[in-house]
């Protein structure tokens, strides 16, 4: 990492030329039934058991409506990944027939060719990479490409910053930072990408809205040393600058162990990156509550955001709140400025919020009350109580 600096001075003069700078740049639930005016109406769908849904530790909440949600393929979690050895930056855009040449060379396995460009946030530069995160997730750290969180992010137009250039300029996971004459952006995550000289990632919309230039960052993949420097400069001409990296190093580095893997050290979200991650953080907002009851909650009114409605009473979002409910019980959960029905970034914490309300906090017949208020069944609490003794047993 000697000649980390002298690269990213040099990176930053490249994409200076090649990229014009930014100028302008009571709750009420379904699935289990609707509460109106004081009664149910039953639903004709029963609850899922936790048994017959996905794990909460790899279910990813989303705000996305269910039928538009993107799933990854080979980039979900457990993708074997290619790091790059060689990261080199050209002076335009690299043609196709150049980037078959680079793939001819000895020792190359894989290359991709993504856009750059830079951008300052409240006058800090930073060197982003713009990419596709369903294709690029595999050029990434193991502990980095298993985390839903990060992708996702990138799909909404959220910014991933290398971990060290967060720390470099205080930049903090959930914050939205000011592009200089441009539009804020929110800082999702901070993770070890390995790439030198590269400060964070967008996705190919926003680098593509924000005048990045296409097509100048080549990532190069091979055997460990084997790729030639020389040839790569050769073939990308005049004004290129080349890195070797140390990514393959790193991925060995900050390969987790199993139980890490659900919830990786060297990521930090904005954002819960599992369902299980979220639910236990709202049950934090309601001391003596088990994360356990938000969870059965959830997988009897939406499992897990994967139906949510608006109901036949117009209950709305994965924890099925009526919007005049929703009015004085819902909270802004993720600090991303407004309190939104359908995500459940915020409908979670409502949820606990309100169940403490209730006396959820105080365990034993308070607690069963306060499912009571959830849902005015009986029938409804027992079945609550029992997922949520079947999910304390599942990740005991």
């Amino acid at each position: 990492m000697s000649g980390l600096p002298s690269f990213r001075a040099v990176m930053l003069m490249i994409i200076a030329v090649v990229v014009a700078t930014v100028a302008t740049g009571g709750v009420i639930v379904l699935l289990d039934g609707d509460l109106v005016s004081g009664t149910r109406k039953r639903s004709a769908e029963p609850a899922r058991s936790p048994t017959a849904a996905p794990r909460l530790d790899q279910l990813v909440p989303t705000t996305e409506p269910a039928g538009e949600r993107r799933e990854f393929g080979e980039g979900g979690p457990g993708v074997t990944v290619t790091p790059p050895r060689v990261l080199a930056i050209a002076g335009s855009e690299v043609p196709k027939e150049t980037r078959l040449r680079l793939g001819a060379l000895k020792n190359v396995e894989k290359v991709v060719v993504v856009d750059a460009g830079r951008v300052k946030l409240t006058g800090t530069p930073l060197n982003l990479l713009a990419v596709d995160p369903a294709h690029f997730r595999s050029w990434t750290p193991q502990a980095v490409a298993d985390q839903p969180a990060v992708w996702s992010a990138l799909t909404r137009g959220e910014l991933v910053a290398e971990s060290d250039a967060a720390r470099r300029y205080g930049m903090v996971p959930g914050a939205y930072y000011q592009v200089d004459g441009g539009p804020k952006l929110r800082l999702a995550a901070s993770a070890p990408l390995g790439l030198s000289g590269v400060d964070g990632l967008v996705g190919v919309d926003l680098g593509r809205s924000l005048g990045f230039a296409p097509g100048v960052a080549v990532l190069l993949h091979g055997k460990p040393g084997k790729i030639s420097a020389a040839g790569v400069r050769k073939l990308l001409g005049k004004g290129v600058q080349v890195a070797l990296l140390d990514a393959a190093a790193r991925v060995q580095k900050q390969r987790p162990t199993a139980a890490a893997q659900q919830t990786p050290q060297s990521v930090s979200v904005g954002r819960p990156g599992s369902y299980l991650e979220l639910y236990r953080l709202a049950a934090a907002r309601c001391p003596g509550l088990s994360w356990t009851v938000l969870a059965a909650i959830g997988q009897v009114e939406s499992g897990h955001g994967r139906n949510n409605g608006p109901s036949s009473a117009g209950a709305l979002g994965p924890m099925q709140f009526m919007p005049a409910t929703w009015k004085h019980y819902g909270v802004d959960g993720d600090g991303d400025g407004k309190a939104d029905i359908w995500s459940p970034y915020d409908a979670v914490p409502s949820a606990a919020g309100y169940l403490c309300a209730n006396g959820a906090g105080k365990g034993g017949e308070k607690l069963r009350k306060a499912i009571w208020f959830y849902n005015h069944s009986w029938d409804y609490v027992n079945k609550v109580m029992g997922i949520a003794e079947a999910y304390a047993r599942t990740y005991a």
